[in-house]
């Protein structure tokens, strides 16, 4: 199995059906259903995919979203040493500072989905857009 992580914007684009985007992150989630990879995320992203979805639905629907999503993913915690180490990141974006340091404390992630992959050059860990990663999950044969 492969293990990743995702992005809050692939997050988003599948719980929003933020289409043509959505295609790609479903696909994902289906390839995790399939048990081919194991889906982390950050705990972080709940707060975000809480707001932008809130603008679309209610809050028990959106709600009922955020727990299905815990049902379908692993959640990475965030720390101290993780804020930390985002705040004296050469990042241009925080969030993503935060996203890269929860997969990077994790050393079973083998990439990272995301559908800014220039928002991540300085990564250690191999960066893929969706499209990229299900091509490979599919190569893989995992």
């Amino acid at each position: 199995m492969i293990n990743i992580f995702l992005d809050t914007n692939v997050l988003i684009d599948f719980l929003a059906d933020r289409r043509p985007f959505s295609l790609e992150a479903a696909r994902l989630f289906d390839n995790s259903l399939k048990r081919k990879i194991r889906i982390f995320i950050s705990a972080v992203s709940y707060n975000k995919i809480y707001y932008i979805l809130r603008q679309s639905f209610s809050h028990n629907e959106t709600i009922k979203l955020l727990a299905e999503l815990n049902e379908w993913t692993e959640i990475i915690d965030v720390s101290k040493d993780i804020i930390e180490k985002s705040i004296r990141s050469e990042f241009n974006d925080f969030e993503d500072a935060i996203q890269y340091y929860c997969a990077l404390s994790t050393s079973k992630i083998e990439f990272i989905v995301t559908r800014d992959t220039k928002d991540f050059k300085t990564s250690t860990i191999p960066i893929l857009t969706p499209k990229e990663a299900n091509s490979l999950i599919q190569s893989t044969g995992r």
